[in-house]
């Protein structure tokens, strides 16, 4: 499976995720996190419908789904004659460096922070999509820092508790592809056990 390499073409569903190099942190304080989130709606959400994310100390991971070419197309203004799959890799790109120079002046630090290229999972398979989601979710909580994923800060798990939350999460859409509310928390709460039985490679974090 290349998870390098693969182009973030228009309509397709990703796995977005990566780590800061050799393992070491990204997140610093609680507002990186905040500015994390900022950039992202800034630099990549216009190209995005955005289903989940969660940001962890030393990893992150998104799940999406790229817009339209024809909407890629009505919000670039230059090089409009490169494909969509470059507007896309140069959004995320523009993101992840924006997010490093903040943190190398804030920190007084050099070089990069993330592990290069960023992974990426294109997600076919309805199944796939769907614990995934969860995986994401349940991230803190598999990895100790929390006892109750729902109560982690730093990923979407909140914003869907949260019914009127404001959000530019696309909850409509996830909540249709469990048939409604209570598919979606139903579904959560069957899988969450069996979900920490899967093996983690699985999702390739």
């Amino acid at each position: 499976m290349d998870i390098r390499g693969t182009q973030l073409h228009p309509d397709m569903i990703f796995h977005i995720f990566n780590r800061g190099i050799n393992g070491a942190k990204v997140f610093f304080e609680e507002k990186n996190y905040h500015y994390f989130l900022k950039q992202y709606i800034r630099y990549v959400h216009p190209f995005v419908h955005t289903y989940a994310y969660c940001l962890m100390g030393n990893h992150f991971h998104l799940l999406i789904r790229i817009r339209s070419e024809d909407h890629i197309r009505s919000v670039v203004k230059n090089n409009k004659e490169k494909e969509a799959y470059w507007h896309i890799s140069n959004a995320f790109s523009s993101f992840l460096q924006s997010y490093t120079r903040a943190m190398n002046i804030m920190y007084n630090r050099t070089g990069p922070l993330f592990e290069s290229p960023f992974k990426r999972i294109a997600v076919s398979k309805e199944v796939y999509f769907s614990r995934l989601l969860i995986y994401i979710h349940f991230n803190p909580e598999k990895h100790g820092i929390i006892a109750d994923y729902r109560k982690y800060p730093y990923s979407s798990s909140h914003a869907y508790c949260e019914m009127e939350k404001n959000t530019k999460l696309n909850k409509a859409e996830v909540f249709a592809w469990f048939g409604g509310n209570k598919g979606f928390f139903d579904f959560h709460r069957v899988n969450l056990e069996n979900l920490k039985k899967i093996n983690e490679n699985l999702f390739l974090e």
